[in-house]
């Protein structure tokens, strides 16, 4: 079996088979012209994509991957320095963009036009075959490549459609980048090995979502939250079959607000670039607030202390969530290094994340090691912990809570808040107290007009400082 099954006609087709930012698809059509990108970058090392929420993006993408050639999704909006390590690191030969497109320096461009197709036809690549290189945010330094095999695609594509109930029956609407493992990987090759209808909106705007008539919807927390806020566009996806969270964590009253606007409780699923998704609620399962769920089929999780040793599954004590199984990368693209430090002596790979799990198995990340693990006073605080108390304020609207140096402590609990005005610093302190132990009660609290967010909604912590 191929890896985009829906490619081989088994689910049939339509000339709206797909609708990417407006534009229809024929499965038939988005083959042959694939094929015809195919045709052109056959042999090349890599094929760099400029990574646009556009009808050619999705062809060039599967062109590559018919082809065999690592596909590098380049974000569109990347700067010069971020662009020129990317296509630089990755050895990338050609760069797919729209035909008419500004060439990008230091590379050839190869133009995607969707009236010219292909009659040919290629034999699917080994599964161990690298189908990305996908680039990291790159908080510590030049962005690393992650390399993602054919077989991760597939496993991690199969686990969902089991955990999630997916199947071709469903009609998928999205409007997220198609740069990321969310919006390209799960967004538009899912429909393409489940046979899934995709409506790609464009933008993620809640009309366009209301609009879609779809019975399945991927969002980040951003996106819900102007769902939310948008009370006729939220009760318009009333007849979905599932919502969809991911990329960050979902706020308690986002969750609620869906929940009570659509009559959905929606999924919650964790992963990264590096492992794609491991963990999720189910369709058929329970949806805890907060919580990410359980490991998928082939998954297994561990969580581990800082001596090295385990950690209980208590649903208290926080350790850093490692996981194993066939949805993880290979490794980073020429970085030993990297690859020296992300993966266990006995092949488990760190995610950097701190997490807790219940004893029924349920996970709940509660942020980075690097910047949501807190030690203050001798205790370990998880960041998001605190960020979901504060949010479960009426008055606050977002929160983001990190670790400053504390002569004393060692570090001491701030919290950056995004409130109506009605509610004080002191107020917020005594009501996280109330509902957590007092340890983890903010020490500081900064009122703020807006968080800073990356393009999947995650905040950037390392620029709060600014804020103060």
């Amino acid at each position: 079996m191929g890896l985009l099954t829906a490619l081989d006609g088994a689910y049939g087709d339509a000339a709206d088979a797909l609708v990417i930012d407006g534009h229809p698809l024929s499965r038939e059509h988005l083959l042959g012209a694939a094929a015809a990108v195919a045709d052109r970058v056959a042999g090349a090392p890599a094929l760099a994509v400029l990574a646009t929420p556009s009808a050619q993006t999705v062809v060039a993408v599967v062109g590559g991957l018919l082809a065999g050639v690592p596909v590098v999704p380049l974000p569109p909006d990347s700067g010069p320095k971020e662009r020129e390590h990317i296509l630089r690191d990755s050895g990338a030969a050609l760069l797919a963009q729209a035909a008419g497109a500004a060439p990008v320096d230091g590379i050839e461009a190869l133009p995607v036009d969707l009236t010219v197709r292909s009659a040919a036809t290629y034999a699917e690549p080994p599964a161990d075959r690298p189908a990305f290189v996908l680039y990291t945010s790159g908080t510590t330094g030049a962005p690393k490549g992650a390399v993602i095999p054919r077989s991760a695609v597939a496993a991690g594509l199969d686990a969902l459609a089991e955990a999630w109930r997916w199947s071709a029956e469903d009609t998928l609407v999205h409007g997220l980048p198609l740069f990321h493992v969310h919006g390209l990987v799960l967004g538009v090759l899912g429909a393409l090995r489940t046979g899934s209808r995709l409506v790609h909106t464009g933008r993620p705007a809640p009309q366009a979502y209301a609009a879609a008539g779809g019975s399945l919807y991927f969002g980040v927390p951003t996106v819900w939250s102007r769902v939310t806020a948008d009370a006729p566009s939220a009760r318009a996806l009333a007849g979905a079959r599932l919502l969809v969270s991911g990329s960050a964590p979902l706020p308690t009253p986002v969750f609620e607000r869906l929940h009570a606007l659509t009559g959905h409780a929606p999924i919650e699923r964790y992963g990264m670039t590096e492992s794609l998704i491991t963990v999720s609620t189910r369709a058929d399962g329970e949806r805890r607030p907060g919580s990410v769920g359980l490991p998928l089929d082939g998954v297994r999780t561990r969580l581990v202390g800082e001596d090295g040793g385990p950690v209980e599954p208590d649903g208290e004590s926080v350790g850093e969530l490692q996981v194993a199984g066939p949805t993880l990368f290979t490794g980073y693209l020429n970085r030993p290094d990297a690859d020296a430090e992300a993966w266990t002596a006995d092949g488990w790979f760190r995610t950097g994340d701190v997490a807790v799990v219940e004893p029924d198995g349920f996970h709940r990340i509660v942020g980075r090691a690097s910047v949501d693990l807190i030690k203050s006073g001798g205790y370990k605080i998880g960041a998001g912990e605190v960020e979901a108390a504060l949010r479960d304020h009426p008055a606050v609207a977002d929160a983001a809570v990190v670790g400053a140096p504390d002569p004393d402590l060692g570090q001491t609990v701030v919290a950056y808040v995004v409130a109506d005005g009605s509610v004080t610093g002191d107020q917020l302190t005594a009501f996280v107290a109330q509902r957590l132990s007092v340890h983890k009660r903010p020490r500081r609290v900064v009122l703020v007009p807006d968080l800073p967010r990356n393009a999947m909604g995650k905040v950037l912590k390392k620029r709060l400082p600014e804020l103060d």
